[in-house]
């Protein structure tokens, strides 16, 4: 049972899991610093207000905290703009730069007698009707 368990916990897919996990994990750190220390101030001197969580309204004697949900939908954008524009992005831009398409393969070949260019199934040049090998 041992034994099992180790080939289990060895298996490529868990350990790449396991690595995606805390490589996520550190990841998430370093853009919610993005998003609380430079784009969160950023929209706070455009808009002149930090922090909508002070927002509230009353209905019947209930309080409506919507400045929560507000703060919670703004760093939400705030998150996936950061990654779109800071991972994906750039990480599209290299893809696209290291994956260039290999030239397609030919449908056409020369005649031997007039060079002329023909189907590659042709049996004879429909130019100079010569056969071709």
């Amino acid at each position: 049972m041992l034994k099992e368990f180790k080939q289990f916990l060895l298996r490529g897919n868990v350990v790449d899991l396991a690595v995606g996990v805390v490589i996520g994990a550190a990841f998430g750190t370093v853009v919610n610093a993005l998003v609380a220390d430079l784009l969160t101030p950023l929209i706070a001197a455009v808009a002149k207000v930090p922090d909508f969580s002070g927002f509230a309204f009353t209905l019947n004697g209930s309080r409506f905290m919507i400045g929560n949900l507000i703060n919670a939908i703004i760093s939400f954008l705030l998150v996936a703009t950061a990654v779109f524009f800071f991972v994906v992005k750039p990480m599209n831009m290299l893809i696209a730069r290291s994956h260039k398409e290999a030239p397609a393969d030919p449908t056409t070949k020369k005649c031997p007698e007039c060079l002329s260019e023909i189907p590659l199934d042709a049996k004879r040049c429909s130019h100079c009707a010569q056969v071709v090998a």
